[in-house]
């Protein structure tokens, strides 16, 4: 009986190799993971009524981000922008993920998310991108980009009016 089993499991183990072996292997997409880094400017804001340009008070964000692509033209973009700003003095922390659409020729249009951290502000981004390759491929960053975005936020502090900002910046900076 002992050798009847052992019989059983070895040809069921041979079975299983030759299956594992002669299988065809898996279709996976090619997914690649990449980033970019850049400088933002607000140039002009539209809240509550008022106008306010990047010449009343200076405003600067250092936006970064994490980029998964597959195969086809649609990806996945996580961006955060950590903002300085002049008036008044204060350092905040924008989250955007997003998802983007390579229409050819280096151009990207997209939309993004936007949440501002300890904020009562949340809203979109569209976006349009221009990117450039870099003629030396080996380095570090591969493309230069400038991109022009408009994000419409929702604000409802608590006890406060709401000012829904909208602005128009532009970014630019390297992809990796």
């Amino acid at each position: 009986m002992m050798k009847h089993s052992s019989w059983r499991i070895s040809a069921l183990a041979g079975l299983l190799t030759l299956f594992v072996v002669a299988a065809p292997p898996l279709a996976r997409a090619q997914t690649t993971v990449g980033g970019h880094i850049g400088a933002l400017v607000p140039w002009i804001t539209w809240a509550g009524g008022q106008n306010n340009t990047v010449f009343d008070s200076w405003k600067i964000g250092v936006p970064f981000g994490v980029t998964v692509k597959g195969d086809g033209p649609v990806f996945v973009d996580f961006e955060f922008i950590p903002t300085v700003s002049e008036v008044p003095h204060e350092t905040t922390l924008t989250v955007d993920p997003g998802v983007l659409f390579r229409l050819g020729r280096g151009f990207t249009v997209g939309l993004r998310a936007t949440f501002d951290v300890n904020s009562p502000r949340v809203g979109f981004v569209p976006l349009v991108n221009k990117s450039w390759p870099l003629r030396d491929g080996t380095g570090f960053f591969k493309s230069f980009f400038v991109e022009i975005d408009v994000p419409v936020n929702f604000s409802r502090p608590a006890g406060g009016p709401a000012t829904n900002p909208t602005t128009l910046a532009t970014q630019f900076g390297f992809g990796f």
